[in-house]
């Protein structure tokens, strides 16, 4: 992810993780809200440059100019030798296109030749 593309997944992320909030824990959408950027705050407080996270903006040859598709952020963690997942999304007008398949694997290679033995997410 490029320094200037924080601010739409900024924008994409904090709706939809306080979605998540309110939801999964029966607050009102404001409390939710005001977690969601405390929790972004803390875990992403230097943008696209937090040591230790790598944010990266999904993009498609087939689609025009270099809108992403999508964002993926994890952290790689050398302690347990594994990739956590924070968050990945195919963006609504992309879906159903193969482009999650294409980049969860695009993640795999990435990691494939390192001291990562294994890739986790919790739904």
């Amino acid at each position: 992810m490029k320094p200037h593309e924080f601010a739409d997944y900024v924008a994409y992320f904090v709706p939809d993780y306080a979605a998540e909030i309110s939801s999964n824990y029966d607050v009102d959408v404001e409390t939710a809200r005001a977690r969601a950027i405390r929790e972004l705050e803390e875990s992403l407080g230097q943008g696209v440059e937090t040591a230790g996270q790598v944010l990266l903006s999904l993009v498609a040859e087939d689609v025009q100019g270099d809108t992403p598709v999508g964002y993926l952020w994890c952290k790689p963690d050398e302690a347990s030798r594994t990739v956590f997942i924070s968050d990945f999304c195919v963006l609504p007008p992309f879906r159903g296109r193969g482009y999650g398949k294409s980049a969860l694997a695009a993640l795999e290679a990435m990691f494939a030749e390192t001291e990562y033995d294994e890739i986790r997410l919790r739904v």
